[in-house]
């Protein structure tokens, strides 16, 4: 178990999975579930059993669609999609795929992207 990846992880989820009573509210509704390895509860679970490896190496964490209907169903307001969201950052940042640069910006910019879009992703992926 890498602690520094779960510290990670957590930290930039904001998620406290303790909270999680593992009820699988968020799995049962989730679109992606059937095309998922590990779904929404699970990752709560694995990520504070410190199980990360395993999440990072699934096509589980790309196949969520982050739509947050598992933070919709939630009873205890645990947050699985920022779970999730966080791990595949940690994937990506291992990989080193994640960084974006100011220069690169007006290359992304047209008359249809939502200036949102750019904080968002210049925000995300700087990182």
């Amino acid at each position: 178990m890498d602690k520094n990846l779960k510290e990670q992880i957590l930290r930039a989820s904001g998620v406290n999975v303790l909270k999680c009573m593992r009820c699988g509210k968020c799995s049962g509704t989730c679109p992606s579930y059937d095309e998922m390895e590990y779904h929404p509860h699970q990752f709560v679970y694995m990520v504070e059993k410190g199980d990360i490896e395993k999440l990072m190496n699934s096509a589980s964490l790309y196949k969520c669609l982050t739509c947050f209907a598992c933070v919709e169903r939630c009873p205890r307001n645990v947050e699985p999609a920022k779970v999730v969201e966080a791990v595949r950052l940690a994937a990506i940042r291992q990989q080193g795929n994640n960084h974006l640069t100011p220069a690169m910006i007006p290359d992304m910019i047209d008359e249809d992207i939502p200036q949102q879009a750019l904080v968002t992703a210049f925000r995300k992926y700087t990182k």
